[in-house]
């Protein structure tokens, strides 16, 4: 379960974390949360307000074994309820560290489509850059 709160760390430190209710809420209504994630002693309140985020929506809001304390102290605060990650790599090793392949493999499914579809646009970028770099200095007949 440590690992998971290295993922954690590491996506704050990487400026791919959301934390709190306000910044959780703009993300997901913005349409980059890829994974909502609530505290496990979170308020039902919280739980219900993080779901209402994602519905509708692609994006993934899910409930993690660990507490208020354990979330803040893995990102340098005093308590964390919800968090959001931004970026959907982080959000599939986050999940798979977890090590609950069963409770959450439909959201492990959705997340490594979004990693592919990512992977596929950046090689689809890196081609159409090259193409057009090579188009360069050619005069058209």
């Amino acid at each position: 379960m440590d690992k998971a709160l290295f993922y954690l760390s590491l996506a704050r430190k990487a400026g791919r974390l959301e934390l709190g209710e306000e910044p959780v809420g703009a993300a997901a209504r913005a349409g980059k949360a890829r994974l909502v994630i609530a505290a496990a002693d979170a308020s039902d309140h919280t739980w219900r307000r993080a779901k209402s985020f994602v519905a509708g929506t692609d994006q993934i809001c899910v409930k993690i074994p660990f507490s208020k304390d354990q979330l803040g102290q893995a990102v340098g605060r005093q308590s964390l309820a919800l968090a959001a990650l931004t970026d959907p790599a982080l959000a599939l090793s986050f999940l798979q560290a977890l090590n609950q392949p069963e409770a959450l493999r439909q959201e492990q499914e959705a997340l490594e489509g979004q990693v592919q579809r990512l992977a596929q646009r950046k090689q689809e970028q890196k081609a159409h850059r090259r193409n057009v770099r090579m188009g360069k200095g050619h005069k058209k007949k």
